[in-house]
């Protein structure tokens, strides 16, 4: 099969098309014809040396894929060969076949394209494990969002507002902002000329953000805490300032906060697959209504994988990027 190999660690120029053996279905896999692949920062991280697989997972790039199974394991009863599915992976999408764990297959929503379900898996395992599980949103609260034109982010705000939260974001841009807004966020900030702790407090009187969904870090964690209401809680997912700050932390027990955070590759099977049912019961139904879809900013061929690495860390996309395969 053809994949993309990371050559060296470095820039965009170091992923390149390769030939090599297609993987096989171990036990509890199945194998997938991929047809679609999510680009995810993980994978940026990954390219440039700072984010290696977990032990055993393929060292081919790519944490998403969507494409029909092809094979599975003889322990596998569903999902069956033929299905049409959609898979989280540790590793492996850049490539023509992949092989996944099929609890973490989920089928594809009725009237999406391979594109579309292939940017579905990394982004809402993470919103729904971080947002409603650790961060235990609730409806009438209020969630903020950094990076709200981000893949995390768009998803992030459609499912904050549909589960019936007041969503706030910051964004980099009016037209980010105006992006953000069309998809269900109340208040959208553009953190280069406004400031988000004044503008939160502004818009709930006070009270603050009862949830925030952080992927920036660094010098943002001290305003996080400023920006948070009374019980709130902090979630932490990735590092765009970098992983280290300093925090007085006598705002954070004044106001009781919980600060938590989480990474999803490395978690066990196990932990995923009920994430995965989670997922199915809870959010799979508002795919199929339409009344939540993944934004697309770009879809590319697998051989485009290098401009698509170059246009995630431009950082100018709305929603999503996907290699075609």
């Amino acid at each position: 099969m053809k994949y993309i190999e990371i050559t060296a660690p470095g820039g965009p120029e170091v992923l390149r098309v390769a030939d090599g053996p297609q993987p096989f279905a171990g036990p509890g896999q199945v194998l997938i014809r991929v047809h679609g692949a999510g680009v995810n920062r993980p994978d940026l991280l990954q390219r440039q040396g700072k984010y290696p697989p977990p032990p055993g997972a393929s060292s081919i790039p790519g944490l998403e894929v969507a494409g029909e199974i092809v094979a599975a394991a003889p322990d596998v009863r569903e999902p069956a060969v033929g299905a049409q599915v959609c898979a989280l992976l540790t590793g492996g999408g850049y490539a023509e076949f992949a092989a996944a764990e099929a609890g973490l297959c989920l089928p594809v929503p009725r009237g999406f394209s391979m594109a579309e379900v292939a940017a579905l898996p990394e982004t809402f395992f993470t919103v729904w494990h971080n947002v409603f599980q650790r961060g235990r949103l609730q409806p009438g609260e209020t969630l903020l969002v950094h990076g709200g034109s981000s893949g995390i982010g768009t998803t992030a705000i459609q499912l904050g507002a549909t589960f019936g939260a007041r969503v706030f974001v910051t964004a980099g841009s009016a037209e980010k902002c105006a992006a953000c807004r069309g998809l269900g966020a109340e208040l959208a900030i553009n953190y280069r000329t406004e400031d988000f702790v004044t503008s939160v407090a502004s818009a709930t009187a006070g009270h603050g953000a009862d949830v925030i969904l952080d992927m920036v870090s660094g010098d943002y964690l001290e305003r996080n805490i400023a920006a948070a209401a009374e019980d709130g809680r902090i979630v932490v997912i990735a590092g765009l300032r970098g992983y280290k700050t300093n925090v007085d932390l006598l705002p954070l027990m004044r106001k009781r906060l919980t600060l938590t955070g989480s990474t999803l590759r490395n978690r066990d099977v196990a932990f995923k697959t009920g994430l995965a049912q989670a997922l199915r019961a809870n959010v799979w139904p508002l795919l199929e209504s339409g009344r939540v879809r993944p934004v697309l900013y770009r879809t590319l061929p697998l051989a485009g994988a290098a401009e698509a690495h170059r246009l995630l860390e431009a950082g100018d996309h709305v929603g999503k990027i996907v290699l075609a395969v």
